[in-house]
């Protein structure tokens, strides 16, 4: 049981990577929600940083789909337990920048804690 609800939840975090990964190629405006005040999105300088981090996000989200489909549970709660270092940094950034704290408590820090109690469902299944 431990194994399919973390294999859920791994997936889960796997599909919001993709479609965190989509959107800005889409709508570079969405960027306003990552928390850092006063974000250009019109600017092509900026663009470019944004598709670095939804090339970031892809690859993330592909990972965990790899490791779902062909990886051990312990592989993915491993991949899991190191993936959480990103959206730690990503709300420390935040909060460096002078950001919401909402965000970076509410969205980054969530996911920041979530990761690991996954990683533990995955481990100890």
């Amino acid at each position: 049981m431990l194994l399919i609800v973390g294999t859920t939840l791994a997936g889960l975090v796997g599909a919001g990577l993709l479609f965190l990964g989509l959107l800005p190629f889409r709508t570079p405006q969405a960027a306003t929600g990552f928390g850092i005040p006063d974000t250009p999105v019109d600017d092509p300088v900026f663009q470019a940083w944004l598709t670095v981090k939804a090339v970031r996000d892809l690859a993330s989200g592909i990972f965990i789909f790899i490791l779902i489909i062909g990886g051990s549970p312990a592989l993915l709660g491993w991949f899991m337990l190191a993936a959480t270092v990103i959206p730690a940094g990503d709300a420390l950034i935040v909060l460096r920048s002078g950001g919401s704290k909402a965000i970076a408590y509410g969205t980054h820090g969530t996911v920041a804690a979530a990761m690991p109690a996954i990683s533990l469902l995955l481990l100890l299944g």
